[in-house]
């Protein structure tokens, strides 16, 4: 596991770095791709069903790593082919340890997460930052898939290594309007954590988005730190 220390500002390392983090149809996973001309054409959603057959048939003997890819790349009947199988497969995980789940929550695939969930996967799982399902679904604002995750009992203030939150991520995320709403009315939300940096997500909001006034929801939560 990855130490940090007190100082660490893991939100500034995704600022900075977040063209090495997988999201949505861009990925940087093993043998996904060979060139930028092919990552061009699945961004555009041109690839034909025959290349996903061909990629599925190249890890057929690799189940584990096939439920990772086809949970990424919203291929249900495959997700529900290989976990019909063997449910032990939806514990799989990646060198980074995102499950199947992490990978449908990042992509914003909400049936895949559903059918996951229903298989067994753990919403707790944590990768080695210390992100859960919830964090990735609220880092790109996938907030259906995030909202099914808060009802099924994933933890609304889970904190990765470097203490930022779910809602830490989606304040650092100008297009997050949705799932900052989504958050802000949790009931049992604690708004005022703080990252390892001692920024709220009030602060990230404030420095980095458009949509820091949504915070007034739980403006009692902000008076009180301010006061604090």
């Amino acid at each position: 596991m990855m130490e940090f220390p007190e100082d660490f500002n893991q939100l500034e390392l995704l600022e900075t770095h977040q063209h090495l983090i997988p999201v949505g149809t861009q990925s940087l996973w093993p043998d996904d791709y060979d060139d930028e001309d092919d990552e061009e054409e699945e961004r555009e959603g041109s690839r034909s069903e025959e290349w996903y057959q061909q990629q599925e048939q190249r890890l057929e003997n690799r189940p584990g790593e096939l439920l990772l890819w086809a949970s990424e790349r919203n291929r249900l009947a495959t997700v529900q082919r290989l976990l019909s199988a063997d449910r032990l497969l939806v514990h799989s995980q990646d060198e980074d340890w995102y499950t199947p789940l992490h990978r449908a929550a990042y992509s914003g695939h909400l049936e895949v997460a559903q059918t996951l969930v229903h298989h067994g996967a753990d919403l707790h799982a944590r990768t080695v930052d210390g992100w859960t399902p919830l964090h990735s679904a609220c880092r790109w604002n996938n907030a259906a898939v995030a909202s099914y995750l808060i009802q099924q009992g994933a933890q609304v203030n889970a904190q990765t290594n470097g203490l930022l939150t779910p809602l830490h991520l989606a304040a650092g995320n100008s297009g997050a309007k949705e799932t900052l709403e989504l958050l802000l009315t949790q009931r049992h939300l604690q708004a005022g954590l703080r990252s390892s940096s001692g920024e709220t997500a009030f602060d990230i909001a404030r420095r980095t988005s458009a949509h820091y006034h949504l915070f007034e929801i739980v403006e009692t939560c902000n008076n009180l730190l301010t006061q604090n």
